[in-house]
């Protein structure tokens, strides 16, 4: 039961009608969409929420697309063969045989899933029936384009076929006739045979209309041309018009014929079009729980509503389209809190608050999905009233509060413990004293029935009713008293302050006309107002304050859970390397053991002989040497620890760096020296080039190993072999972009002496255009280098300024 009457006007589902509309494909869908209607009966709530949630998950998941298409509505056609006699056209076989497909396609679509996934789906499968018999037989009539096949039946093949012959030979004779007649110079070169009546004529100037022997079928619109059907042809013309007139009737015949096949099937095909229809409207209810981000949320037997970021759609849609974001909404109303009473300021969103509740509650008893959180609980109502809006009528000589008044008589007649009452500013539009007396009157009434509601009202008496009363709970829209603007967020719990004060001074109000007001009311009622924004204010303080708390914890015990585990690796770890520590220790001690006996045996054996002695004694100690090495060259393996404020990194064996130390860059060759050390970085010469270099980047050289490297170097076999190298693996082009200066400009330098070195002609240079800055610094290096000849921008069709060619003498 709903009331009033323009109840889908005043909730904004007309517009929800519209948009659901344009998202069909079909008249069939969108006559679905306009017979949607509210409904009590929880099992039929659930089949169709169900239904579209289970459409919206295969839109989204299925790894084939839905196909959709050619959904025809072909119920007129078939309605009016029901007659005997009467027989479907070319265009509605066409028509019927593309619905039949889609139905076909969209069968064996749903069928191929999963059963247990999309049991609603499936259900919706039963008594539709596919006609496999009705394809075959339109595709033996129909071509592709939806034209009568000349092999429909003989009898239209033969016509066909003869009609092909005449009309070749018809135009053959013209031909010739056109030609002589162009010979004698009665038409003009240029033109041909036309058609005229449905017969082939030839267009002749009205001078020679008598040179030509034939009927006149019509002239020009300006008199200058005649069209002459020649007397040779008229025979021919005849018996083709003869042929069209057995084609059509043929045709006709054929499609007759059809017909009194698909009669019987009539009914069933009647089903297949509603199950086309039920498909479009699925999609589109899918299509806009897409587009406002809706769910199927949980859904009792029961009348309750426990919502969590619950949105207005309307609102959301709007507020998209300006990048704007909505601020959603919490609610609850059950058996120990049936009826909330809003307070606030005014455009606080006490309204917006109040029609999202009977929207999203309408949508879902209509059987579409609500954008909620999936963590929210929904009920079924029997009856949904609202009291939105001004009702004035001068018709009907009802004013704003004789409106109220009218609303308020049908809610107390006619609510009861299954009725969700929804009203806009209650008890307003008379004197405040009698208003907010009659309000409260009113709203004890609503309470006795058991009803259930959502009411926004500005008098502090209901206020206070509300907080003894039971089954009411008084409900915040809070407001940013610094900024002096509505946060939309409503805070159930405590009544709202209307911010009248805060209101007027921000309109700009003169001060000493609030003062003047403020005297008016009394300290009493400002107190009390003021106590409501202090409670308010304090509230909200100490919630932000446990949210962040919880976050905290649950930072604390994620990272609580990290070390613990981190740290079972490490003792897992410290126990595998202490046992294969000792393990080695085991082999190493049998193995010194074996060989210090064996060494006595042999001494022994020698009977003390001084240089056999002396020689074993020697291999004792290179063994011993050798364990010492051993020891030295094997890396200690690494534990990774996490790092805490208590807890000191291990260190690790990596080289130490330090200034003046010889270096060189990782997998380079050339040398450098360490000027300046950095945290991460170090300042490094190498030969005139200074460049700032990672320290990860850099190892140590030691004076023994840079002169044995440079006697290799010097060596005559080494260089011939590096020179061949070179010259195999020398590529004579470098991109430098992207790199620093000192980067590109050392990588630079490097490439030149490779290319003087193998003897190239000419090398290119890829720096890019940018600042001009990197070019400018490579050109520069490159003036100072002998045996370059000259270096110039490359041609504008290959770079032009972004590239430096280097020509070598």
């Amino acid at each position: 039961m709903l009331y009033p009457s323009d109840f889908e006007h005043k909730t904004d589902f007309s517009a929800i009608r519209l948009i659901l509309k344009e998202k069909c494909i079909s008249t069939l869908g969108k006559e679905k969409v306009d017979e949607i209607t509210f409904s009590a009966d929880y099992g039929q709530v659930i089949r169709q929420i169900s239904q579209t949630d289970e459409m919206l998950r295969l839109m989204q998941e299925a790894t084939e697309a839905l196909p959709v298409g050619d959904f025809f509505d072909i119920r007129r056609g078939l309605s009016r063969v029901r007659v005997e006699g009467l027989y479907l056209d070319e265009s509605e076989m066409f028509e019927l045989r593309r619905a039949l497909e889609a139905v076909r396609r969209l069968v064996a679509y749903i069928a191929a899933q999963d059963a247990d996934l999309y049991p609603h789906l499936h259900e919706l499968l039963e008594g539709v029936a596919i006609f496999p018999d009705i394809i075959r037989q339109i595709d033996a009539i129909l071509d592709k384009f939806g034209k009568i096949k000349d092999n429909a039946s003989p009898e239209l093949n033969r016509i066909r076929r003869e009609m092909l012959q005449v009309q070749s030979s018809v135009s053959k004779s013209l031909q010739a006739i056109l030609r002589q007649a162009q010979a004698d110079g009665y038409v003009e070169k240029d033109v041909a045979p036309t058609v005229r009546e449905g017969r082939l004529v030839i267009p002749v100037s009205p001078a020679f209309k008598r040179k030509i022997s034939g009927i006149v079928h019509d002239e020009s619109a300006t008199g200058k041309t005649v069209f002459i059907e020649p007397a040779q042809v008229v025979e021919a013309n005849n018996r083709i018009r003869e042929l069209e007139g057995e084609e059509r009737r043929e045709v006709i015949r054929i499609l007759i014929a059809f017909t009194d096949f698909v009669r019987p099937f009539t009914e069933d095909i009647f089903q297949s079009q509603y199950f086309l229809g039920e498909i479009d409207f699925l999609r589109s209810k899918a299509l806009f729980a897409l587009q406002i981000n809706a769910i199927k949320p949980r859904v009792d037997d029961a009348c309750l509503l426990e919502w969590q970021k619950a949105v207005h759609p309307i609102l959301y849609l709007s507020l998209l389209k300006q990048q704007k974001q909505i601020v959603p909404l919490d609610i609850a109303l059950n058996e120990h809190q049936r009826i909330l009473l809003i307070s606030g300021p005014n455009a606080g969103g006490k309204s917006v608050c109040l029609k999202t509740v009977v929207l999203l509650q309408y949508m879902l008893q209509c059987g579409l999905l609500i954008p909620v959180h999936d963590s929210s609980r929904c009920g079924i109502f029997e009856r949904l009233f609202i009291d939105i809006g001004d009702e004035q009528s001068i018709e009907n000589d009802l004013s704003t509060y004789s409106s109220h008044l009218m609303n308020m008589k049908f809610f107390i007649r006619n609510s009861q413990e299954k009725t969700l009452l929804l009203i806009d500013e209650f008890g307003t539009g008379t004197e405040p004293m009698i208003g907010g007396a009659l309000a409260e009157a009113t709203l004890e009434r609503f309470n006795r029935n058991k009803a259930f509601g959502v009411i926004t009202t500005h008098y502090t008496n209901l206020k206070h009713y509300a907080e003894d009363a039971e089954g009411i709970v008084n409900g915040a829209m809070l407001y940013d008293r610094q900024h002096l603007q509505p946060l939309f967020i409503l805070q159930i719990g405590n009544p709202g302050s209307s911010f009248a004060v805060e209101i007027a001074r921000k309109i700009g109000l003169p001060e000493d006309l609030i003062a003047d007001a403020a005297a008016k009311v009394g300290s009493e009622h400002l107190d009390y107002d003021k106590h409501l924004q202090d409670i308010v204010r304090d509230k909200r303080y100490w919630e932000k304050k446990r949210q962040q708390i919880r976050q905290k914890e649950k930072k604390l015990e994620e990272v609580l859970a990290k070390y613990e585990t981190e740290m079972a690796d490490i003792n897992r770890q410290k126990k595998e390397i202490t046992q294969q520590a000792k393990a080695e220790a085991q082999q190493l001690l049998t193995d010194a053991n074996a060989k210090i006996e064996n060494t006595i045996r042999q001494i022994k054996e020698a009977q003390a002989e001084k240089e056999k002695t002396k020689t074993i004694r020697k291999e004792l100690s290179e063994f011993r040497e050798r364990i010492r090495e051993q020891q030295v060259s094997e890396p200690k393996p690494k534990v990774k620890i996490p790092q805490k404020p208590s807890v000191q990194p291990v260190k690790t064996d990596k080289p130490v760096l330090a200034t003046g130390m010889q270096v060189r860059l990782k997998g380079q060759q050339a040398v450098g020296k360490i000027l300046e050390m950095q945290e991460k970085t170090a300042v490094v010469a190498f030969g005139q080039l200074k460049s700032t270099v990672k320290l990860n980047q850099l190892e140590p050289v030691s004076n023994n190993r840079l002169k044995k490297e440079q006697r290799s170097e010097h060596a005559p076999g080494t260089v011939t072999e590096n020179v061949r190298q070179r010259k195999l693996h020398f590529k004579s082009e470098i991109d430098v972009r992207g790199m620093r200066g000192d980067e590109a400009l050392q990588a630079v330098m490097y490439f030149i002496d490779d290319a003087l070195m193998v003897g190239v002609s000419s090398v290119r240079i890829l720096h890019g255009t940018g600042t001009g800055a990197l070019r400018q610094l490579i050109r520069q290096y490159l003036g100072t280098v002998h045996g370059i000849r000259s270096y110039h921008d490359e041609h504008v069709q290959f770079g032009g300024a972004g590239i430096t060619v280097v020509e070598i003498e």
